[in-house]
């Protein structure tokens, strides 16, 4: 038996034992070898071995005799259905659907961000959207999820919630989350989702047809442009600068416009607070629709942040999304969305029809959490750790590249950085990697392809500080040799 420290001895050995059991590996009725000679063989403690043959016996997978040891129960298995019987592994008939023909779009074909999925494993990732495992305030979580499975707790989660999120969840958002952001409404006002991306998802398919003029950022957020794209409908540019979207001509054709004033995504920018009035005043007059992502606003290393256009709307013009993924960890998938209760209505509907509810019982641990205090410790911390990554980053580039430009940000986890006009920023992305270190190339976020290859994003929340310098020392080398 291999040793995972991700779980105890007791419950790798079950999992073994289920195993071999299920798969006939030990037959029906045959004997299990003594606690005390597993046990030896295993070189694990027979207390282990004992617990793991009582936790079985009591589920029905061994029959436990008197003096004669524990056997496989064979009503566990005779009450499997037998196996369909598997056709060969020739080449494929000629009766098999060609699926290419029967796609009626292809998400692969997609323009999108593209990263090792074995990250981790590199010595220097300034990799984006993702977290230092380090900050995560483990024994927190855990002690919440323990609260979440309570008796009382699951009698309460374990129901079917299409018709509603946890309300101790709403709660939570309604009068923690929202408030630091300006924004107030009552508790039909709000859609739990599964991250971000799924709220705009849900946006896309009951607002947008062909028909619909949809306006980007450009630079921009890469899943929202796909997203629409699924959708055919119109995408429009529309230009950033140092106080992020540009007012101009080009929005007054919209359905939709889609911005992240808190931090422009990728380029970081702050929207300032003159240009948040004239957008929203713009809204109304040329009568479009405003989609704030508010993906990182918490995350502001000096002073307050600015109030969310969901904050400055009088008209009900913008719709909020926000998620947990960068202070929490993106595989919660914990999202959510605001926006008037007609609207929320519809959404929710929807979504019961693609997962009735994100999961419940994630639901509950994530409104402890907010509760018992835990998330306002967690953003102090990440506040300060993330400020002096950034730090030590913008230093190390102006060292090891003061050819290279870079956005200077109130908050965040990321840089943007540009380099020289005539720099292949995917040419020294692949030259990095073959040292240990895994950045952004930018031309991704461009909406116009091809767009500029001489950005990329580099983020810190998965670095730890000591790493960047070294990091962007050996990236500077990755510069001078595609150079």
């Amino acid at each position: 038996m291999e040793h995972d420290r991700t779980t105890t001895l007791q419950a790798q050995l079950r999992r073994m034992l289920v195993s071999a059991i299920l798969d006939g590996q030990i037959p029906a009725g045959s004997p299990l070898p003594s606690c005390r000679a597993l046990a030896q063989s295993l070189k694990i403690a027979r207390n282990t071995v004992v617990l793991a043959y009582q936790d079985l016996t009591e589920e029905g997978f061994l029959i436990a005799k008197e003096r004669s040891g524990f056997f496989v129960n064979p009503d566990v298995l005779s009450a499997r259905p037998k196996e369909a019987v598997k056709g060969g592994e020739g080449p494929a008939s000629a009766d098999e659907p060609d699926w290419v023909t029967r796609f009626k779009c292809r998400p692969t074909a997609q323009r999108n961000i593209v990263k090792p999925a074995n990250w981790q494993d590199y010595p220097y990732p300034f990799i984006y959207g993702q977290i230092d495992q380090t900050l995560f305030p483990l024994a927190a979580w855990r002690e919440c999820s323990r609260q979440a499975l309570s008796v009382n707790s699951v009698k309460e989660w374990a129901n079917d919630r299409f018709a509603e999120d946890d309300p101790l969840l709403i709660e939570q958002i309604r009068t923690r989350l929202l408030p630091r952001r300006g924004v107030r409404v009552s508790a039909d006002e709000i859609l739990v989702t599964v991250g971000a991306q799924q709220a705009l998802y849900l946006l896309s398919t009951l607002l947008f047809d062909h028909k619909t003029t949809f306006g980007l950022e450009d630079p921009g957020y890469t899943d929202a442009r796909n997203i629409a794209g699924l959708r055919n409908c119109r995408l429009v540019s529309l230009p950033v600068d140092e106080h992020g979207l540009i007012l101009g001509p080009h929005l007054d054709g919209c359905d939709y416009v889609y911005v992240t004033p808190s931090h422009q995504f990728p380029t970081t920018v702050t929207m300032s607070l003159e240009r948040r009035h004239a957008l929203l005043e713009r809204a109304a007059e040329k009568d479009f629709l405003l989609i704030e992502d508010d993906y990182e606003s918490e995350l502001t290393h000096a002073g307050s942040p600015q109030p969310a256009l969901k904050s400055l709307d009088r008209h009900g013009r913008v719709i909020f999304i926000s998620s947990l993924s960068k202070t929490l960890a993106p595989g919660l998938r914990m999202g959510f969305l605001v926006a008037p209760k007609a609207l929320v209505a519809e959404l929710r509907a929807l979504r019961r029809l693609m997962i009735r509810h994100p999961a419940a019982n994630n639901q509950r641990t994530v409104a402890l959490f907010l509760a018992d205090g835990h998330h306002d410790t967690l953003l102090r911390r990440l506040c300060n750790v993330y400020r002096e990554r950034l730090a030590a980053a913008v230093t190390a580039i102006a060292r090891h590249l003061p050819e290279f430009t870079v956005n200077l940000t109130a908050g965040g986890t990321a840089l943007w950085i540009k380099g020289p006009k005539d720099c292949d920023m995917a040419a020294i992305a692949a030259a990095a990697e073959k040292r240990g270190v895994v950045i952004e190339p930018g031309a991704v976020h461009f909406l116009n392809q091809p767009g500029p290859a001489n950005f990329c994003r580099l983020g810190v929340s998965s670095i730890q500080t000591e790493r960047i310098e070294p990091g962007i020392r050996l990236l500077a080398e990755a510069v001078r040799e595609v150079a």
